[in-house]
């Protein structure tokens, strides 16, 4: 994954003692102009509080060696302006991802280096206040952590990790986003055990539901593979796609039933959620997710772990399992475009060019694709049946992000935000390509990208996963199913 790194299982160890029960309060300081609050703020010394975690951080993590190297090199030469879609819509200094990236990193020279120390000694001055923990908290959640800046940077300083980092440092302080938090809680902590609240008996009814459609549909029977012990892939999608994606989780299961390799597959009920909002703000919860899908994998005796069209739900298991699940002997993570692509080249399955007549193109979430392991698949699946296709430009490695990355798209209250600003360029993209289909697979993106096209008043564009539009173009004649 290039220049990516995660802490390692020593996470655990940055977690902060028991946190004090309080009536939740404001922040002093307000993200994208919204006010978070603290469930349970923390009530002592923050400064102190912020230090006690980074130094953890350093100590028990792989960051330390990464995060003294950024120090060392420096931050602040703004090459990555002319990458950062947010700086390019504002103008805002301050957007600026080495900016970002030099707010945690003076700290670590103020606080964490021999002549930093020596420093303060001298002069009896503390760099770190509580209106900086503010400036900080603020700077890192207007980034959507989408790494373009990555590829204009000399020194090669991924600002995306450290924002992220930043990020993991602030929430063992209990600064987070509630969208982020209440989330994550559910699916650690909540009954469901999944983002949505989705409970078994509502799981296998969506199952049930989304057979019958296919039934009345396609002219076919077929069922979603539950608990099937011993099979290749156990499938993960974003949970949200049960509610929200229905097509795209007809068009997975037509796949498999068109190539016939149904018993390739499996759902389970002991965890079906990919979706791992950790990726975005915490290691400590990252791992922890990460443990209950390699759990339910091997609960089942499958081979590798299976994701849906989601990105960050990809990313987050391509990184994430062998960094906390065996390393060289973690679990094979692949995504479900990877599959279907390979199903088409060995000829399993049949698409019909005449179905899709209008424009389409296609959005590269970032999370797949800023390390180029997804970008040529899905564009090889959509030219082998949409004869309208066309590219955004830039494209692939170099993207523009929907808008919504890092974890942003779940925080409603900041809509106007992500649609106006940091989606302001991404709309401009898809009327460019006057396209009638935006595919775009990752739940996140979907749900940002329809929204900008709400609020930037691009009718009668559609976003899609790319296999909603598979299960339209499917040849299904030597399976009994309708012409």
């Amino acid at each position: 994954m290039g220049n990516e790194t995660v802490a390692n299982s020593g996470a655990e160890a940055a977690k902060p003692a028991a946190k004090t029960q309080a009536t939740p309060k404001l922040l002093p300081h307000q993200i994208l102009g919204t006010s978070y609050y603290l469930e349970h703020p923390y009530q002592g010394d923050k400064v102190k509080r912020f230090l006690e975690i980074f130094a953890a951080v350093l100590k028990h993590t792989n960051y330390g060696h990464l995060v003294d190297t950024y120090a060392r090199v420096g931050a602040k030469c703004a090459n990555c302006a002319v990458a950062c879609q947010i700086y390019l819509a504002t103008n805002d200094p301050k957007d600026i991802p080495c900016y970002r990236t030099n707010l945690l990193l003076e700290i670590y020279r103020r606080h964490f280096t021999f002549r930093g120390v020596l420093q303060s000694k001298v002069t009896g001055e503390v760099y770190l206040t509580d209106e900086k923990i503010s400036e900080l908290a603020e700077s890192v959640y207007h980034c959507t952590g989408c790494r373009r800046c990555s590829f204009e940077c000399p020194m090669g300083i991924d600002h995306g990790l450290m924002t992220h980092l930043s990020r993991y440092i602030l929430s063992e302080m209990d600064i987070a986003p509630k969208a982020l938090v209440v989330a994550t809680r559910e699916q650690l902590e909540g009954k469901t055990g999944n983002t949505s609240a989705i409970p078994v008996p509502a799981l296998l009814d969506t199952l049930e539901f989304l057979a019958d459609d296919i039934k009345d549909e396609k002219g076919i029977e077929l069922q979603f593979p539950v608990d099937k012990e011993g099979r290749e892939f156990v499938f993960f999608p974003a949970v949200s796609d049960y509610l929200l994606e229905a097509e795209t989780l007809k068009g997975i299961a037509l796949t498999f039933y068109a190539a016939g390799e149904e018993d390739r597959w499996t759902i389970g009920t002991g965890y079906y959620d990919g979706i791992n909002y950790g990726l975005f703000y915490s290691d400590w919860c990252a791992e922890r997710i990460i443990s209950k899908e390699i759990a339910e994998t091997k609960r089942l005796k499958g081979r590798k772990i299976l994701i849906g069209e989601c990105g960050h739900a990809s990313r987050s298991a391509k990184v994430f399992v062998p960094s906390f699940g065996g390393g060289k002997n973690a679990l094979p993570v692949m995504n479900i475009m990877e599959v279907t692509l390979d199903m088409l080249r060995r000829g399993k399955l049949k698409l019909d060019p005449n179905v899709i007549t209008e424009r389409v193109t296609y959005h590269d979430p970032c999370n797949i694709a800023r390390s180029g392991w997804i970008v040529d698949q899905p564009r090889e699946i959509l030219r082998a049946f949409c004869k309208n296709y066309v590219d955004m430009e830039p494209k692939g490695e170099k993207n523009y992000c929907c808008g919504g990355g890092g974890g942003t798209v779940s925080i409603d209250e900041v809509r106007s935000y992500r649609t106006g600003v940091t989606g302001k360029l991404k709309a401009e993209q898809i009327r460019r390509t006057g396209a009638k289909y935006v595919v775009a697979p990752c739940a996140n993106c979907k749900k940002q990208l329809r929204e900008v096209c709400e609020d930037n008043d691009l009718k009668g564009v559609e976003v899609v996963g790319l296999h909603d539009l598979i299960y339209k173009a499917l040849i299904l004649d030597n399976k009994g199913g309708k012409p």
